[in-house]
């Protein structure tokens, strides 16, 4: 069955039958060599299992009690409609799930899980990749140790990180690379093995390289090789090599790598109830910009004590100036020109997406369809894991975004 007429249900991978069999058959075994874990349909099955394909670092929970989260099921949310931003078609909530190849996803309101459904191999206790929903834990990180005066977002990274003082990184500041406001010679265009994205997965040994390869093989090695064009501080671009200098800097900040980082500052103070899976390259580095593979419930944790100005698991989890910092936004004339057409009124800040509107909406995104959605003035948490064949946010915002509108407004009516 030719990839381009699979739909969500055709491609589960429990219906596909992948790794299945003791042994499994020969045709259903998916390997890192062939890059099965980052291809459609195999992806289906890899996403939730990524530690069979790429070492990873382990972010531990500790032996905390967890943040229990209240469930107060509803029956309501599947019908929930809402018309899509690009044709205008009316879907269902219900609808939506499967258009999006959703994978897990679950609803907060006022603290409590009203919905909540996992599909294919991904259940309750599955890490899943979240991609750049990573990019705003290591934003959060970022802030707070802004707000607890150890980094300065005004300081040149060249004096901050010495080894990029020759890179296109070395005159930028801590804040633009925060922000993404650094003019780099990078191209995030996931489709070309020769872009920037590309480049860094090389280093990164994301999938396997090609025959003759002589490039750098790892990260610390490739960023110091990107070029500078053009003036920082201009404009937004989306350029994943910029989270990879701010995991590098937090984890020299603190003197530990970022797994142990983000263990210590967020997954133990937020209660979380499992541990998480970081992807990491052959120097141990973990993949800052999109390595994290948590339960769909801890990153519903993260997102939830987000909404709350930092507050969960019965304290104050997370500094409360690092979370005002990013829901004051970013600066919306440095993003309209980057031309995302379904965040209008947007802004980027600290790794995080403002997405406009009178709401105070602010958003964690990955590829292929992983996000956190808050909405603090509806009081709602959305999170999902997904496996979209379309790596780019562009080809499921339309049918994700009034999604999350419509059942954040239907929550806060009643």
């Amino acid at each position: 069955m030719p990839d381009q007429i699979l739909d969500a249900h055709s491609s589960d991978p429990t219906v596909m039958g992948w790794m299945e069999g003791l042994p499994p058959p020969q045709d259903k075994r998916l390997t890192w060599e062939r890059a099965d874990h980052m291809r459609f349909p195999t992806h289906r099955y890899a996403y939730s299992n990524m530690r069979e394909f790429l070492p990873t670092a382990r972010v531990s929970r500790g032996a905390g009690p967890v943040w229990e989260l209240p469930v107060a099921l509803r029956d309501d949310i599947d019908a929930v409609r809402f018309n899509a931003l690009d044709d205008g078609r009316e879907l269902s909530w219900a609808d939506s799930l499967a258009v999006n190849f959703t994978d897990a996803i679950a609803v907060l309101h006022r603290g409590a899980i009203v919905y909540e459904r996992h599909f294919g191999v991904t259940g309750p206790d599955s890490t899943h990749i979240a991609f750049s929903v990573t990019k705003s834990f290591v934003g959060t990180l970022a802030e707070m140790l802004v707000a607890e005066g150890r980094l300065d977002p005004a300081a040149p990274m060249a004096d901050l990180i010495p080894e990029l003082r020759g890179s296109g990184f070395g005159d930028a500041t801590l804040r633009q690379v925060m922000d993404m406001t650094t003019a780099l010679d990078f191209s995030e265009e996931y489709t070309d093995p020769n872009s920037g994205i590309g480049a860094m997965s090389n280093a990164l040994g994301l999938t396997p390289r090609a025959p003759g390869y002589a490039g750098p093989t790892d990260v610390y090695a490739y960023l110091p090789t990107i070029a500078k064009v053009g003036e920082h501080g201009e404009r937004f671009t989306y350029r994943t090599c910029n989270t990879e200098v701010l995991g590098w800097l937090v984890a020299r900040t603190e003197g530990k790598r970022l797994d142990r980082v983000l263990a210590e500052r967020i997954w133990q103070p937020l209660g979380m109830e499992q541990d998480a899976d970081f992807l990491i390259d052959s120097t141990g580095m973990p993949f800052a910009g999109g390595g994290l593979n948590p339960v769909l419930r801890d990153m519903a944790r993260f997102g939830e004590a987000m909404r709350l100005d930092g507050r969960g698991n019965g304290g104050q989890a997370i500094s409360a100036a690092a979370v005002a910092a990013v829901k004051a936004g970013g600066r919306k004339e440095a993003f309209a020109p980057a031309g995302y057409a379904w965040i209008p009124g947007g802004s980027y800040v600290s790794q995080w997406w403002i997405i406009g509107g009178n709401h105070g909406v602010f958003s964690a995104r990955g590829i292929h369809g992983q996000a956190i959605w808050v909405d603090p003035v509806a009081e709602v948490t959305i999170v999902r894991f997904g496996s979209h064949p379309i790596a780019a946010n562009s080809a499921f915002d339309p049918t994700s975004l009034p999604a999350y509108r419509a059942v954040a407004d239907h929550l806060m009516r009643g």
